[in-house]
């Protein structure tokens, strides 16, 4: 009788004996994959500078300005451009040693540079997103308490102003979502809410002051619970402007019913 071991066998074409691995034995181990250091920095950079940006746009107007240098260039750009070129500035400073790689580099390198790091970007971003879909579930369900209805965490179809409790924190501060006409209003799209309107999850306590606006805005457990995350402050040494608007982004859309996250979506204005 054969060792079970050796796995089953079976004979060629050519009669030459062929072992198969039996299905008890692991198979050879995998050689382990090493990211590549810009992907990494590009995660960081989409998630504490700008999430959105195209990096070799970024790169091209980039490297133009830095050739002309000179304050007289700086102040003739749009706000726009200034903008653009500040994002730039600090992508040179996230990635060390990018600007002498760049200009060193032929034009085939410089956009497999720009792909890693836009790789990096929108990784992280999906990655953020998925692991929104369920954690969000869990904080904004009260402490000993369940939703009702039940939300699933793997499914987004009842969530945004389909439902009280999304729908009260996506409410725009202002509104009142225990007004019925609102809440239905709300539901079917005839009250239009742009990105740029601030709902009431972003304030402490969920509460919104219209005495005092600034009040309480950007302090709520919501955000603190998803900056607190650890994929979300790995390199992160300090809390920015563009990191909190990328949390309360993300925020918003796992609020939301809509299944794709995209950032020319006239819905969640997420841009």
């Amino acid at each position: 009788m054969s060792n079970s071991s050796e796995g089953d066998s079976s004979w060629t074409a050519n009669g030459q004996k062929c072992i198969h691995p039996s299905v008890l034995e692991l198979g050879p181990r995998k050689k382990p994959t090493t990211q590549d250091p810009l992907v990494h920095r590009g995660r960081h950079f989409g998630r504490a500078v700008h999430a959105f940006c195209n990096v070799l746009t970024l790169f091209t107007n980039g490297i133009i300005l830095l050739s002309e240098g000179g304050s007289d260039t700086l102040e003739s750009l749009t706000v726009d451009e200034r903008k653009e070129f500040a994002a730039f500035r600090e992508l040179l400073r996230v990635v060390p040693g990018l600007e002498s790689r760049l200009m060193a580099s032929s034009e085939e390198e410089v956009v497999e540079i720009g792909e890693l790091i836009q790789k990096g970007i929108n990784g992280a971003r999906a990655d953020d997103t998925k692991g929104m879909k369920g954690a969000i579930i869990d904080w904004i369900t009260p402490k000993g308490q369940s939703l009702s209805p039940h939300i699933p965490r793997n499914v987004k179809s009842g969530r945004g102003f389909n439902h009280e409790r999304t729908g009260a924190l996506l409410c725009p501060a202002g509104l009142d979502w225990t007004n019925i006409q609102t809440q239905t209003k709300l539901m079917n799209g005839e009250i239009q809410v742009p990105g740029d309107q601030w709902p009431v999850f972003l304030y402490a306590d969920y509460s919104y002051d219209p005495e005092d606006p600034w009040n309480g805005l950007l302090q709520s457990g919501l955000l603190v619970s998803i900056m607190n995350r650890r994929p979300l402050i790995l390199g992160m040494r300090c809390v920015t402007k563009a990191s909190i608007a990328y949390v309360a982004m993300q925020a918003r859309f796992g609020l939301t019913s809509a299944q794709i996250f995209s950032r020319t979506d006239l819905i969640t204005d997420s841009e």
